[in-house]
């Protein structure tokens, strides 16, 4: 019996890829190394050392890569996160920020300007609430740590950006003013979620605003893509579609589990309850991998990430992935 090709995939371990980690499902071909790593350890490995033969990575980070002379990754269209950002803004309470609109001339924090999630936050701000990209100042560096620093970046004359001191943190400086909102995946330690302290969210009951986004829009936003390293998709051309037939497999079984009603699967109370609403809104797949499934998602990030100066070009969706995968309708 012929071996399998044994490669290495850094990825948390999401309970859509929970399957692949306990080989429970196994790729065709494919002996996979799974290595359970939060974003972003994976995708900054990646990016600077090329660790690993596959990694989960920052959707913005790959489409920056894409027009590289010498290309280091391809993706296949299988997205492990995906997260409406809404919840994500949070201001100061003292900043007289009530409504997005408000956010124009304001100075906004962001960990990284270049961030998947930020980038999704400026063009919904810029395309549905009037705040061009243009319009505030940002403030790069770290939420709770100091010291970050993100990729240099040649961007318009009119988007300014400015890195925070050596020995502050966003989330300081939001909780005293010294910024008035911040754009964040992760949730600062300065926000308490009940409604006193000096920070709060710019949407108040954000599950409504992003309910309401999807019924308008259709979309879903793409935080992460699933990347294999160049050199490995060159000689093993077939691992691209190996990975998408498991990915999808993986996916399938967690998303049966949300609906299991015996017993809870998650410590969420009203899970399957949950999971019923979420297919009603959402539809029946409500987590598509494949690129006919997600083409309006990624162009409309790939448009964003074009006006706000982090591609040289607007790229299409079908330049981002193996061309071996275009064709597989995975829904």
């Amino acid at each position: 019996m012929p071996s399998k090709l044994p490669l290495t995939l850094a990825c948390w371990d999401y309970d859509r890829t929970n399957a692949l980690l306990t080989g429970r499902v196994r790729a065709e071909g494919i002996e996979l190394n799974y290595l359970p790593m939060m974003m972003p350890e994976p995708a900054f490995r990646m990016l600077r050392h090329g660790e690993f033969d596959i990694a989960e990575m920052s959707l913005s980070w790959y489409a920056r890569t894409v027009t590289q002379t010498s290309r280091p990754f391809i993706a296949i269209p299988v997205f492990p996160s995906r997260m409406f950002r809404h919840s994500c803004v949070y201001v100061n309470a003292d900043s007289g920020i009530k409504e997005p609109e408000d956010l124009k001339g304001k100075r906004v924090g962001c960990p990284e300007y270049q961030m998947t999630a930020a980038v999704w936050l400026k063009g919904i701000l810029a395309d549905r609430h009037g705040v061009p990209v243009n319009s505030v100042g940002y403030l790069t560096g770290g939420l709770e740590q100091s010291g970050r620093t993100e990729t240099p970046m040649n961007l318009p004359a009119d988007i300014r950006i400015e890195a925070i001191g050596p020995d502050q943190t966003l989330s300081a400086m939001l909780a005293s003013g010294e910024i008035d909102a911040l754009y964040t995946a992760h949730a600062p330690s300065s926000f308490t979620g009940d409604g006193e302290g000096p920070v709060r969210r710019l949407w108040s009951d954000p599950i409504a605003v992003e309910q309401h986004y999807f019924a308008e829009t259709g979309i879903f936003p793409i935080m992460h893509v699933i990347v294999i390293r160049q050199d490995v998709y060159e000689a093993h051309r077939w691992v691209a579609r190996s990975l998408m037939k498991a990915f999808e497999e993986a996916r399938d079984i967690a998303r049966a589990e949300l609906f299991e009603s015996t017993a809870l699967k998650t410590m969420l109370p009203w899970q399957p309850l949950w999971a019923e609403q979420s297919r009603a809104l959402l539809g029946g797949q409500f987590w598509p991998y494949g690129l006919r499934e997600n083409e309006k998602v990624l162009d409309t990030f790939l448009r964003y990430s074009f006006e706000q100066g982090l591609s040289e070009r607007r790229l299409a969706p079908e330049e981002l992935f193996a061309p071996e995968t275009l064709d597989v309708a995975v829904i």
